[in-house]
């Protein structure tokens, strides 16, 4: 084995980290949907602020998945 292969993310490190990184996305964009549709009673309100939500999270996944991406 060379140094180049032993630096590499196995598949299965490269599956627990996207999903890791997928939960971190949707997760508070699906719980604020959630939450204005039934606190408000407004469904586009909720689409709306699930969305926004949805695309914050999506800017710090950038962040997230450099770091989750290194090998120690």
């Amino acid at each position: 084995m060379t140094g180049n292969e032993s630096s590499k993310l196995s598949i299965r490190d490269i599956a627990l980290k996207g999903t890791i990184i997928a939960l971190i996305v949707t997760i508070p964009s699906l719980s604020t949907f959630v939450l204005v549709w039934i606190i408000l009673d407004d469904l586009f309100l909720g689409v709306i602020l699930g969305a926004f939500v949805h695309f914050i999270a999506m800017g710090f996944s950038l962040k997230i998945s450099k770091k989750l991406s290194v090998k120690k």
